[in-house]
């Protein structure tokens, strides 16, 4: 279902309930902003209240969080360079993109079985 809203005094938008409804936003809630193959995409952001968690830094050690960094490093990278696959405007797309990605592996391994 598409909603439209319409763009407000110094870019402010209003994000329709529906909508806000069907990704868990609520007031005071941080979102995330790209512009992505001619779209805009809201990203609902994550964060921790570290209070609730006071051991919340004893949760890695060091070297564990160097690597986490990095893969999510090179996740940036990829998404920035168009290595990745959507968005998709439904559930239905993403599950057919994903299907195709299955057929053409198995055809793929069914052509390196029969050289």
């Amino acid at each position: 279902m598409n909603t439209t809203a319409k763009i407000q005094h110094k870019g402010q938008v209003t994000i329709p309930t529906s909508v806000r409804r069907q990704a868990g936003l609520s007031k005071g809630d941080l979102v995330n902003f790209a512009f992505q193959r001619g779209k805009i995409v809201i990203t609902p952001r994550l964060v921790i209240d570290r209070s609730q968690f006071p051991n919340a830094d004893d949760e890695y050690t060091p070297a564990q969080r160097r690597i986490i960094d990095a893969r999510l490093d090179e996740s940036e990278e990829d998404l920035k360079n168009g290595r990745g696959y959507g968005p998709f405007d439904t559930a239905e797309e993403m599950i057919a993109h994903m299907k195709g990605q299955l057929k053409q592996r198995a055809a793929a391994k069914k052509t390196r079985r029969s050289r």
